[in-house]
């Protein structure tokens, strides 16, 4: 029984592709006329089909035939930096097809260049996309195919390979290079369609009787295809559409097995005419089934649908998946996360199946536009209503602050969070919480025609928390300790200190020994403060706390500080009729009784003192048990007289 079996990967290749549905777009969509530099890929039976559409190739040395406004396609083998700014001079529409991994070899080619790398290009060096790589350089690559010419080398190389170039040619040369280079940069730029393809046929060609690799003659990945086949399998021919498939190759044989292979530039439409050619209108095991894997292409696919692919080409920022469609999908990086510092390269791998969301089912390359970020917000959207259902907390990112709140989101879905359930005090600054992550609860979740308010809070969160630290902290607070608080809130009588979640009252006439005013002169909100508890009343929830405890009395010893006869000095810092106050340190403040502050007649202190004076006087008089201390300032003033 005859078997047809068509290698995985087999036709065009995302790049070709591009480069096709560009130049039919650019026709459809155009009223300029529209020519490829060049032949747009490297299969004829395209090249008519584009010219049956009236787009036309033409040399770069016929340039001068066209007119300003004229549209020019650059096929996907990309071209120079030279002929690129050539074709701007002339005023032509230029429409970049170069594929996207070609371009990417360009900008490295480039880059290293201008850092003064010699660039060595594996390769056909009449390629185009060779030639067009190394004019990336100024045209000064080294270029080889197998190994050759690279015996002497300067000292810094940097080294691409042509994309459809063979994995064992590229590191043939590679590891020559390594031998002979000082200072070696290295890019693996073979395509890794290219890879899968080759892999795929060369798989292919080991299990069959007969191989069939479709592709123009001139393709070089094609022709690398029919290598790589005839390795292994000795019936391996190469050919370029159906026509070229010889009779006697498969008409009256049984128990055959034929493998088909296709270059990236053969299209579904002649792979399909070469399988029902050989079909050769029998009832063949699997044919029906082959063909419809074809066409399988035309699945469904729509807007809103979520659906898996295979990574077949990706760069920094933009994956490109099979997704079993007749077109490709592509992943834009914005598409999968906002921040501008990460690249797909570091979230995904080549032939890594993923899952995504369909946004658009076709962009201006006609690739199928998928998104994950809508992933995420619908499995963002369901689990915040999960949350407020349930009444479970979720963790969410505050993107800014605007009047009223916090805009927060949770997997992509917008949170509001009023002002007054963020913290349980007033805020004043709300941006200091943007870039923060926050646990809250879903408060309200209401749909209004096509607009969903969401509402979080935090509020009943940190209560729960407080209450638990509240709690923690009585049971742990006890008279004599001596603990670190935060000053809260400042009053005329005094200070709020938080200890541990529990606030505690600092009495003005607990903060010091000396005379205060009021608690804002020495203390402010916010400083951290060491405190000595007082009283604890739990039952009441009242705490009592002190800092003059922490400092000893200071009239404990005030006898041995100021003996009778020393001579101080003190500051005035009140009159009474009958005499003036003198501070001579925080907590003892002394009297100079009116009859002791001059030798001249007085009516009142202030007549000679001033309020934050400083004066000397004599101590005449000390009494600890009742804390007082006479002064005589006019016995001072007979001293030095």
């Amino acid at each position: 029984m005859k078997e047809i079996v068509l290698a995985e990967s087999a036709g065009f290749c995302f790049g070709v592709k591009r480069a096709v549905d560009m130049a039919l777009n650019a026709k459809e969509n155009s009223d300029t006329k529209i020519y490829t530099l060049g032949q747009l890929i490297h299969n004829n039976d395209v090249v008519k089909h584009l010219e049956s559409q009236d787009i036309h190739s033409i040399e770069i040395e016929n340039l001068d035939s066209l007119n300003t406004g004229d549209t020019i396609i650059i096929r996907s083998h990309g071209v120079t930096a030279e002929i690129i700014n050539l074709l701007k001079k002339k005023g032509l529409n230029i429409i970049d097809a170069t594929c996207p991994y070609v371009k990417n070899i360009h900008e490295k080619v480039r880059a290293y260049s201008e850092k003064g790398y010699t660039i060595v290009i594996v390769g056909d060096k009449n390629h185009p996309e060779v030639i067009g790589i190394n004019g990336w350089c100024e045209d000064k690559a080294i270029i080889s195919k197998n190994g050759e010419n690279l015996d002497v080398l300067p000292r810094k190389v940097c080294v691409v390979s042509q994309t459809t170039e063979k994995q064992e040619n590229w590191e043939k040369v590679l590891q020559i290079v390594i031998k002979n280079a000082k200072e070696l940069v290295a890019f693996n730029t073979i395509c890794n369609a290219t890879e899968v393809r080759q892999r795929k046929a060369e798989e292919l060609s080991k299990n069959s009787d007969v191989v069939i690799v479709i592709g123009a003659h001139h393709s070089s990945n094609t022709t690398k295809l029919y290598e790589i086949c005839k390795d292994n399998c000795e019936n391996t021919i190469h050919v370029e559409n159906s026509g070229e498939i010889p009779e006697d190759l498969y008409k009256g044989k049984n128990n055959i097995k034929i493998g088909v292979a296709a270059g990236a530039s053969t299209p579904d439409w002649i792979i399909k005419e070469a399988i029902n050619k050989m079909s050769d209108e029998q009832n063949i095991e699997g044919m029906n089934e082959l063909l419809k894997m074809m066409d399988e292409n035309e699945k469904k696919i729509y807007t809103g649908a979520v659906i898996k692919g295979e990574i077949i080409q990706l760069n920094d920022r933009e994956a490109y998946l099979n997704i079993g469609y007749k077109n490709d999908g592509i992943l834009p990086i914005n598409e999968v996360t906002n921040d501008v510092s990460v690249k797909l390269t570091d979230l995904f791998t080549l032939g890594q199946e993923i899952e995504a969301k369909v946004i658009k089912l076709k962009n201006e390359d006609n690739y199928v536009v998928l998104s994950r970020s809508e992933l995420e917000r619908d499995a963002g959207f369901n689990a915040v209503k999960k949350a407020y259902e349930e009444k479970t907390v979720i963790r969410v990112t505050v993107k800014e602050a605007v009047n009223g709140g916090l805009v927060s989101a949770y997997k992509g879905i917008r949170v509001f969070i009023p002002a007054s359930h963020i913290e349980l005090f007033h805020v004043d600054d709300l941006t200091k919480y943007i870039g923060e992550e926050i646990d809250v609860n879903i408060i309200e979740f209401s749909k209004k025609r096509n607009t969903i308010r969401i509402v979080g809070s935090r509020r009943d969160i940190l209560k729960a928390v407080k209450e638990k630290d509240e709690e923690k902290t009585w049971e742990s607070l006890a008279i004599g300790d001596v603990i670190e608080g935060e000053v809260k809130r400042l009053t005329d009588f005094g200070a709020f200190v938080e200890v541990n979640g529990v606030d505690g009252l600092l009495h003005v006439s607990e903060i010091s020994w000396g005379r205060i005013n009021k608690a804002s002169d020495v203390l402010a909100i916010g400083e951290k403060v060491k405190v000595y508890v007082l009283n604890v009343d739990k039952e009441n929830k009242k705490l009592s706390l002190s800092l003059k405890k922490l400092v000893e009395d200071p009239w404990i010893s005030v006898e041995e500080k100021y003996p009778v006869g020393s001579v101080v000095l003190g500051k005035v810092v009140r009159f009474s009729n009958f005499g003036a106050f003198i501070e001579l340190e925080p907590g003892v403040d002394a009297l100079a009784h009116i009859s002791e502050i001059s030798h001249k007649r007085i009516v009142k202190p202030s007549d000679v003192l001033a309020i934050g004076e400083e004066i000397k006087a004599k101590i005449i008089d000390v009494n600890k048990e009742t804390k007082k201390i006479g002064l005589s300032i006019k016995e001072v003033e007979d001293t030095v007289e």
